[in-house]
């Protein structure tokens, strides 16, 4: 399976009132393994950035001016996406601007050369209701780091993107069910043994030393407490 983590930079929020692309990065996932596969541009939007927008992503028209046009990269960004799955956060956005630019090459929608979307903001909001669920608070919760991330930008947040979709969804994979297949296709080959003598050896006080340490440190890593902390932990008092 093919999916592309994608994410874009604009000079504003609207297409309709002119706003353009001028940053695009798309991370491959194969399998659900980073592939190394990935795809960034910055593009020339031949107008100039919103302040909002500018104090987002940093592009100045300076910077942009001896990029290539969208025009001159769509064909590769044709090529790279086709088929694939695509990921993105808050999809309605930045497909909006996609299939933007593609009417503007008189092009079929960009929606229309890939395979499906998955909008991560909306599964974030059904995992997580009621909390904040922008990229950042993503990484926050996930343990990606984001320490570099002092401004946006398209391929860096696709590559954090590719980091929480991954953990997010990790509990999806159906890593069992292949092997349970396996054991049932072969048990009639297996002969029935005895069992042995089960050896019970309790931890040492330094094992448990050991493990409760490991513990406090996975609990400061997810500023909280992690998994086995809080399913192990004995009822408050009522």
């Amino acid at each position: 399976m093919r999916q592309i983590v994608l994410d874009t930079e604009t000079t504003g929020i609207n297409p309709k009132l002119g706003n353009r692309i001028l940053e695009i990065g798309c991370v491959e996932l194969h399998n659900r393994m980073l592939t190394g596969n990935n795809l960034h541009f910055y593009i020339n939007p031949e107008r100039e950035s919103e302040e909002g927008a500018l104090n987002v992503h940093g592009l100045t028209t300076e910077f942009l001016s001896d990029k290539p046009k969208f025009r001159e990269i769509v064909e590769q960004l044709r090529e790279y996406i086709q088929g694939a799955e695509v990921i993105i956060h808050n999809a309605p956005f930045d497909l909006g601007f996609l299939n933007h630019e593609f009417k503007l090459l008189n092009l079929p929608d960009f929606s229309s050369h890939i395979g499906g979307v998955i909008d991560t903001l909306v599964q974030a909001k059904e995992l997580h209701p009621g909390k904040r669920n922008s990229l950042d608070a993503l990484c926050d919760r996930y343990g990606v780091s984001n320490s570099h991330r002092k401004l946006h930008g398209a391929l860096l947040d696709a590559e954090l993107l590719a980091d929480v979709y991954l953990a997010m969804t990790r509990g999806q994979n159906s890593l069992g069910m292949d092997a349970e297949e396996e054991v049932v296709a072969g048990a009639e080959l297996l002969e029935p043994v005895p069992l042995a003598d089960i050896i019970f050896m309790p931890a040492t006080e330094d094992e448990l030393a050991a493990h409760a340490a490991t513990l406090a440190g996975l609990d400061k890593a997810v500023k909280g407490q992690c998994i086995w902390t809080a399913t192990t932990a004995p009822p408050a008092a009522g």
